[in-house]
């Protein structure tokens, strides 16, 4: 049996392991990423020097979308295209409960 908490299981496998099963509409990995028109990153450098960056998705119908904030403990740590890909992560996740809504409101609404 596939195992979706498993630490080894990529966005890929989980999307392939839920289409095998499931049998009513859902949200789809490809239905999210489809619906990302662009992505803006905002980068803060507290006092401190810790840097933290935010990845802000722009869907099709222009609702700004982000994510709890990448940051590295040191600033020497800190590396630009690690800290966008977990941003850009993190936002994605957001994405997902949102678009859920929406697919259980045209279900309820018989739109779908």
């Amino acid at each position: 049996m596939f195992n979706v908490n498993s630490p080894l299981a990529t966005e890929a496998t989980t999307e392939a392991a839920l289409a095998a099963v499931a049998t009513h509409p859902r949200v789809t990995l490809q239905d999210l990423e489809a619906n990302i028109v662009d992505v803006e990153y905002v980068t803060h450098r507290a006092s401190s020097g810790q840097i933290l960056r935010w990845a802000v998705i722009i869907c099709q119908n222009g609702f700004a979308i982000t994510g709890k904030p990448s940051a590295a403990v040191s600033p020497e740590n800190d590396n630009e295209v690690f800290g966008k890909e977990i941003a850009y992560k993190n936002a994605k996740e957001e994405m997902w409960a949102l678009m859920g809504y929406a697919l259980k409101s045209q279900i309820a609404l018989g739109t779908l």
